[in-house]
């Protein structure tokens, strides 16, 4: 048998509900909570909470804080006016069943409707995501065009330049042909001339360094001799010389690399074909580039600010299955469950960032302010706001100057000091 929960605690406005119900010793999740705009129930086992609430509220911008054994429930009235109770008095059983029978039906009706809705945003998304894929193609496409216009507007120049030379060097030839044989002759006579008049100089110059002189007969015998006598040497013998080239993965030289650097990415690339090959058989169909979590990350980004944040998020979410060991990849998810108002998964993406990045260092500060700013945004959202605030002062101590974080601090504080003074 349930235990009934009847030590509870409400007060109210003209246009709201404020209501107090202590759950000792469970924990308690939002599904343990069934709200609609004329019945609340809170089932935890073994406690039950029952109550037909005496007008309607907007059960939409109802909100529900969970903490510290307590649920405080913030219902906003459809029509502003005071209650006289926070129950319907009714000792009807079967009014009563009535309207937890239509209770039901609406919740019923209201999933569906939200179903349907996601269904037809999805294929929103995908719509666009397609037609924004086919835009880059069509865009790669006229850029292709184009620069096989432009390539072929340069060949057909070369190729008009090219018969022109030929034109003019068939022109050339026909002129020549064209010269009377007279002309050819006298051309042929006067080189004759010339080649005579060459070889008569050369002949008289040759005779003078050639005239012996008187005594040296025995000199000029034995030069002749060593001449004779004068063998080549021999061909040098062919050999082959064998070069060895240092193995390396990259395609630049060593003296140009970074080795640190290579040292990193290849043992990042191990680690995540280790992943891939241990527990991910149903990644064999991925290209090489998309088993590369930097890849898929780069991806993730431009899903994000094209404003397809789903397919962000299944980016980021795959390339973690391929090194869960990156902090930037949970920062990046965290900001698009924010974006599709996912707090409660952003504040656990925001959580593991935070872990991976220790231990805090300059280098990582930009990303550790993100991840509270982030964290702290979706506690605000969910109406933490002590637990958000706490996240802004943590960004603050890190990044004092920043006029924005200092700006959403202080309205944090004004809430807070706001919900305080009510209560």
């Amino acid at each position: 048998m349930p235990v009934w929960l009847r030590d509870c605690r409400w007060r109210q406005s003209a246009s709201a509900v404020y209501l107090s119900l202590p759950v000792p010793g469970v924990r308690v999740t939002p599904s343990n909570i069934f709200c609609t705009d004329q019945y609340l129930k809170v089932s935890v086992p073994p406690f039950l909470f029952e109550v037909f609430l005496y007008a309607p509220i907007d059960d939409i911008n109802s909100t529900a804080k969970i903490g510290n054994g307590l649920i405080f429930f913030t219902l906003y009235k459809k029509e502003e006016a005071m209650w006289d109770s926070l129950s319907l008095a009714s000792d009807n059983k079967e009014k009563l069943q009535c309207l937890r029978q239509d209770a039901v039906l609406k919740a019923h009706e209201k999933a569906k409707a939200e179903t349907e809705a996601k269904k037809v945003t999805k294929q929103k998304h995908k719509r666009y995501a397609l037609e924004a894929t086919m835009k880059l193609e069509e865009a790669e496409r006229k850029r292709i065009e184009e620069l096989k216009e432009k390539e072929r507007q340069k060949v057909t120049k070369e190729l008009e330049l090219w018969k022109k030379q030929q034109k003019d060097a068939e022109k050339q030839n026909r002129v020549q042909q064209e010269l009377l044989p007279q002309e050819v002759e006298q051309l042929k006579e006067k080189k004759k001339e010339k080649m005579n008049k060459t070889r008569i100089s050369n002949e008289g110059t040759s005779k003078t360094r050639l005239q012996p002189t008187k005594g040296c007969h025995g000199s000029s015998s034995m030069f002749s001799e060593n001449l004779k006598e004068e063998q080549l040497p021999a061909p040098r013998s062919a050999a082959t010389i064998k070069i060895n080239f240092t193995s390396r993965v990259f395609p630049t030289p060593l003296r140009e690399s970074r080795v640190a650097e290579e040292e990193e990415w290849l043992h990042k690339q191990a680690e995540a074909r280790r992943t891939v090959s241990a527990d991910m058989a149903e990644l064999e169909d991925l290209k090489e580039e998309e088993r590369n979590p930097d890849w898929l990350k780069d991806k993730g980004n431009k899903m994000f600010a094209m404003g397809n944040y789903l397919a962000a998020v299944n980016a980021y979410t795959l390339a973690m299955r391929l090194n869960n060991k990156l902090p930037l990849l949970y920062l990046n998810r965290a900001a698009c469950h924010l974006k599709l108002r996912n707090f409660h998964k952003a504040i656990e993406d925001s959580s593991k960032a935070l872990e991976l990045l220790t231990p805090p260092v300059p280098d990582n500060e930009s990303a550790r302010v993100k991840a509270y700013v982030r964290r702290g945004t979706a506690f605000c959202q969910l109406e933490l706001y002590t637990e958000g605030l706490q996240d802004y002062e943590a960004a603050l101590r890190i990044d004092p100057e920043n006029k924005t974080i200092q700006t959403d601090a202080e309205k944090i504080r004004h809430v807070i000091q706001g919900s305080m003074q009510d209560s």
